[in-house]
C-alpha cells in the first residue's frame, strides 16, 4: 500500500510539535546551575526540575481521553497554546523560584497533549506495513527536543538570565500551534454510534462498538508492564552514563559529548527497529529480541566497569542504542491493539507507566550506585529485561 504524502505532513507535524514541548519540559533540569549559583539549594533545585515531569504523569491519560473523543488536531494545537501560555508565565516568574516552578509544572500538564495525540495521529495516517518506521521517526522528537534545549537554554541563562532562555521555547510553541491548527487533518476514525432512539439497526450498530481493549484481553497490560521494565535499563544509562564515564577517567565536556551521540545513536536505531518491525509483520517478536538484548548489554556494561575496558565509549553506545530500541515497537504495538476509538487512553497509559518508572531511577539506581557500585547496579538492573521476557505477547493484536 502506498504511503500518502499527507502522512508525512502529519508525521513531520507531530514529531515538531513534540519536540517543542519537551524543549519546554527539558529546560528547568538545565537551569539547575544557574538556580544553584543564585543560592537555590541543590535538593530544592531537583525537585524544581522534576516539576515538568509531575505535570506530564498527572494529566497524560485525561489528555489521551479528550483525544478519543474530540480528535488529534484539537488536542495537539490547543494544547500547544496552552503550553505557550504556560511558558509566558513562567517568563513573568523569573524572579520568583516558587511561581517558576508552578509555571513548569503547569507546562509539563499542557505539554503531555503532544504525547499520545501525535503518536495517534502517525498511527491513525500510516498503513500497518509503514507504521514501524513512522514511529521510530516519530519517536525522535524527545532528543532533539532536549538537544535544542541543551544547547541553548544553560548558555542563555547563564549569559542573559532565565527569561531570555524561554524565548526560544515561546517562539517554537506558538509558531507550530498555528501550523498544527492548520496543517494536522484527524484520521478517519469509526463513527461513533447515535445515543438516538433504539431501532433494531442502530442496536446492531450498538452490539458492533468498540470494545474496551482492557476488558477484552491482558494485551496491553502485558505490554505497559514489559515497558515499565524496559524503561529502567534506558534512563539508567541517560542520567548516570556521565557519571559512569567520569569515574573511568573522562573530562566532563568529553563524557557530555559522548552521551549526546549516544542519544542520536538511539534514535537512528529506533528508526532501524521500527523498519525491521514493517518488515517482520510483528511488534512482539522484535521486542522479545530487543528485551534479550537489552539484558545482555547491560551485562556487559558491568562487566567493563569491572575491567575498566578501554572502549568504554563503544560499550556505552551499543548499550544506548539496544536499551531504547523498545520505544517505538511497544507504542505502535499499543496503539494498534487498542483500535482508534481507544488508542488515546491506551497511549496515555503507555506514557504514565514509563514516566513513573523513569522518576524512580534517579533516586533508586543512584541509591544502588551509592552502595553496591556500578557493576554491581548495572547486573542488578540486567534482570528487568528478563523478568520482561516471559511477559511480552507471543502474538501481536491489531483493529487493522
Amino acid at each position: 500500500m502506498t504511503t500518502p504524502r499527507r502522512a508525512w505532513t502529519m508525521l513531520a507535524l507531530g514529531v515538531a510539535a513534540q519536540a517543542a514541548g519537551t524543549l519546554v519540559v527539558s529546560a528547568p533540569a538545565l537551569l539547575i546551575p544557574h538556580l544553584v549559583a543564585q543560592g537555590m539549594p541543590l535538593a530544592s533545585a531537583g525537585l524544581f526540575a522534576a516539576a515538568p515531569t509531575i505535570g506530564l504523569v498527572l494529566t497524560l491519560i485525561a489528555w489521551g481521553a479528550v483525544t478519543d473523543r474530540v480528535g488529534e488536531r484539537v488536542v495537539i494545537a490547543g494544547g500547544l497554546a496552552l503550553t505557550t501560555a504556560t511558558v509566558v508565565g513562567a517568563w513573568l516568574s523569573a524572579g520568583n523560584p516558587v511561581l517558576l516552578g508552578v509555571a513548569f509544572l503547569a507546562a509539563g500538564m499542557t505539554s503531555a497533549s503532544t504525547n499520545a495525540a501525535s503518536g495517534r495521529v502517525v498511527v491513525g495516517w500510516f498503513p500497518k506495513e509503514r507504521r514501524g518506521l513512522a514511529m521510530g521517526i516519530r519517536q525522535m522528537s524527545q532528543p532533539l527536543g532536549v538537544t535544542l534545549a541543551a544547547v541553548t537554554v544553560p548558555q542563555l541563562a547563564e549569559g542573559s538570565g532565565i527569561r531570555a532562555a524561554l524565548v526560544l521555547p515561546f517562539v517554537l510553541c506558538a509558531v507550530l500551534t498555528v501550523l498544527c491548527a492548520v496543517g494536522i487533518v484527524d484520521p478517519p476514525r469509526p463513527a461513533r454510534t447515535a445515543r438516538a432512539r433504539t431501532t433494531p439497526a442502530s442496536a446492531a450498530t450498538a452490539a458492533a462498538a468498540p470494545v474496551n481493549p482492557y476488558r477484552s484481553s491482558g494485551f496491553l497490560w502485558r505490554v505497559h508492564a514489559v515497558s515499565v521494565l524496559l524503561v529502567v535499563p534506558q534512563f539508567t544509562l541517560s542520567t548516570y552514563g556521565l557519571v559512569w564515564l567520569v569515574g573511568l577517567g573522562w573530562s566532563t565536556p568529553a563524557a557530555g559529548l559522548l552521551v549526546g551521540a549516544s542519544q542520536f545513536v538511539g534514535a537512528v536505531g529506533r528508526i532501524v527497529v521500527g523498519a525491521w518491525s514493517d518488515r517482520a509483520g510483528s511488534r512482539v517478536g522484535p521486542l522479545r529480541v530487543v528485551a534479550v538484548s537489552a539484558a545482555a548489554v547491560m551485562g556487559v556494561m558491568a562487566l567493563v566497569d569491572v575491567s575498566h575496558w578501554a572502549a568504554a565509549a563503544v560499550f556505552l553506545l551499543v548499550a544506548t542504542s539496544v536499551t531504547v530500541a523498545d520505544n517505538g515497537l511497544a507504542y505502535t504495538s499499543v496503539a494498534e491493539a487498542a483500535g482508534p476509538s481507544w488508542s488515546g487512553r491506551a497511549l496515555g497509559t503507555q506514557n504514565t507507566g514509563q514516566f513513573l518508572a523513569a522518576s524512580a531511577v534517579g533516586p533508586g539506581i543512584g541509591a544502588l550506585v551509592g552502595t553496591l557500585g556500578f557493576a554491581a547496579s548495572f547486573g542488578l538492573v540486567a534482570v528487568l529485561p528478563l523478568l520482561a521476557l516471559p511477559l511480552v505477547p507471543r502474538t501481536d493484536r491489531s483493529h487493522d
